[in-house]
């Protein structure tokens, strides 16, 4: 963050752990962590553990630290991500001079699907720890998505970290979309990514990428994250569905630009959608 308030972007040329040729002989860890800055951890689940090898993303505040997105794998033994997390936390305040008793843990997530809430139970005896349910009935009356859709919601991580929450149905009927302003990063989930951009809602997507581009027209964004990288460096062209190694991967972050190259594919497609390779991701509407 300058001076003046404004997120300035990091590099992040980071090299991804992204699988092997064989999944047995796999030595990546379990979690690769990546501290992108001293209050902000981006995480990938290895693929050897699970294909999906989602990311998640850890941001520390005054008050409170918020994990989104809880991974592709329940189990503790195979995927240590309380573990992860709780090393991460202690580091933290040791770092800030603070102590455990007053640092609360915050469980939010990007959207329903089953490997980004997978090891919510790791979570569940958590002392000092809230964590939100990602479905319909639970996140949205949370965000008060339920009274108004069109809202922007809140997440106070105190001093002075505010993430901006918004709802984007299109990929998930919960699917919302968090804005960081420390960073600058607006983490969109499964709703876009460099990979398939699953859509069950096409209406409803469409009205999500118009909502997200006119929110980069008014909010500094640095990098645009979702949680998987699926395409190849190749143009329009990606991994096939279940890919345990993808050594040609592109970065994950993606820009502003893409959501207007997205908008335009929409309105391009019109009602008849149908699956839409661009550089670099996909639009894949479900039938």
């Amino acid at each position: 963050m300058t001076a003046a308030g404004r997120p300035t972007a990091r590099p992040l040329d980071v090299r991804w752990i992204h699988g092997s040729p064989s999944a047995r002989h796999n030595t990546d860890p379990e979690i690769q962590v990546h501290e992108y800055d001293e209050h902000t951890v981006i995480l990938r689940q290895n693929k050897a553990i699970n294909y999906e090898a989602p990311f998640l993303f850890l941001l520390f505040g005054a008050d409170r630290a918020v994990l989104i997105d809880t991974g592709a794998t329940a189990e503790a033994a195979y995927f240590p991500l309380r573990a992860t997390v709780d090393e991460l936390v202690e580091k933290w305040l040791a770092r800030n001079d603070r102590l455990p008793s007053d640092y609360e843990l915050l469980v939010l997530h990007t959207h329903g699907h089953g490997d980004h809430v997978a090891g919510d139970g790791q979570f569940a005896d958590r002392p000092a720890t809230t964590l939100i349910g990602a479905e319909l009935a639970t996140a949205w009356p949370h965000f008060g998505f339920d009274r108004d859709e069109e809202a922007q919601a809140p997440v106070d991580l105190g001093g002075g970290r505010v993430l901006t929450c918004l709802a984007t149905p299109g990929h998930h009927r919960a699917s919302v979309t968090y804005y960081d302003p420390w960073t600058g990063f607006l983490l969109t989930g499964d709703t876009v990514y460099p990979g398939r951009l699953y859509i069950d809602d096409w209406p409803a997507f469409g009205r999500t990428i118009d909502r997200l581009v006119a929110f980069t027209e008014s909010h500094p964004v640095t990098y645009v994250l979702g949680c998987h990288i699926e395409m190849t460096r190749e143009p329009g062209q990606d991994y096939p569905i279940r890919t345990t190694y993808q050594p040609d991967e592109p970065p994950l972050q993606l820009t502003p630009a893409h959501l207007r190259r997205i908008r335009a594919a929409v309105a391009e497609l019109g009602d008849e959608p149908r699956r839409y390779p661009l550089d670099d991701l996909i639009l894949w509407p479900h039938d």
